[in-house]
């Protein structure tokens, strides 16, 4: 079993790593691998733990942007921005 699918079986994984449709709470900003000006410039566009946040549109294989809902907003980031950003997927 793939790392991501672990994360996945358990409920926890990286906003990057979701699919479109897929929605859940946000636990986590950040990281020892995201600088604190990454984390601090998602949290002032509504990235905050306990937030509701949905996939809305990816572009094919993987690429950049995705889009997501995030209190009430439509944001669009870069996959390696995403990745910072820890989800609890809903059931």
């Amino acid at each position: 079993m793939s790392l991501t699918a672990t994360l996945k079986h358990v409920g926890h994984v990286r906003l990057g790593k979701l699919e479109k449709g897929e929605k859940g709470l946000i636990t986590q900003i950040g990281g020892i691998e995201f600088s604190v000006e990454t984390v601090q410039r998602l949290m002032e566009m509504g990235f905050l733990e306990g937030a509701t946040i949905e996939v809305l549109h990816q572009s094919p294989f993987g690429g950049d942007p995705i889009v997501v809902r995030v209190r009430g907003s439509l944001v669009a980031l870069r996959r390696n921005e995403a990745n910072a950003i820890e989800v609890l997927l809903d059931e």
